[in-house]
């Protein structure tokens, strides 16, 4: 058995964008491109769906990098793009920005009488020290189901996730995290 797509090469396209289709607002898995061969439809990563979709606007000019790929049982191509960059911005300007970081706090009864409302103030002073609070997303959640391990937090970094860690070894792994 092999993969139903097989990639038949890489393309760049620059063209005007028409619009998204395909999924609910946010969630867009195709952005139509008017290119001087006629309209093109381009499947989207899904980490790039909810980013493009808020910050293009119809009528813009893109630059496509992605794959062509051909289905082996219906021999219909498809297009995936890898990156969509803006051509009225700078060349080396890419979307999607740095993804900001996220932490969450559990603030309900259990983790708060355990330290939660302590580990919270430490945190936003520890990131406010060393810079990084503009570069992460605090949130209060309730209950994560963790309550033997209170208080809880967890740090999302991309893919990544990361539960109960101290606050210092939030901060070092956000640094590490943004120099890459």
């Amino acid at each position: 058995m092999g993969d139903k797509y097989l990639t038949l090469s890489e393309l760049n396209l620059e063209g005007q964008l028409l619009g998204f289709v395909g999924g609910e607002p946010g969630k867009y898995k195709y952005l139509q491109l008017a290119v001087p061969s006629g309209n093109v439809e381009i499947k989207l990563p899904k980490e790039l769906r909810r980013l493009l979709s808020s910050s293009l606007v119809p009528g813009q000019q893109l630059r496509i990098c992605g794959h062509r790929q051909v289905d082996s049982r219906t021999s219909k191509i498809k297009i995936k793009a890898y990156r969509v960059t803006p051509i009225d911005t700078c060349q080396n300007q890419e979307l999607p920005p740095p993804i900001k970081a996220r932490i969450m706090v559990c603030q309900k009864g259990g983790c708060l009488k355990r330290g939660g409302k302590g580990l919270l103030s430490e945190l936003e002073k520890t990131l406010c020290d060393r810079g990084l609070l503009d570069k992460v997303t605090i949130e209060h959640t309730s209950c994560q189901k963790c309550c033997s391990s209170a208080p809880n937090c967890v740090l999302h970094l991309g893919k990544k996730k990361y539960k109960n860690i101290h606050p210092e070894a939030i901060a070092s792994l956000l640094e590490s995290h943004l120099t890459e």
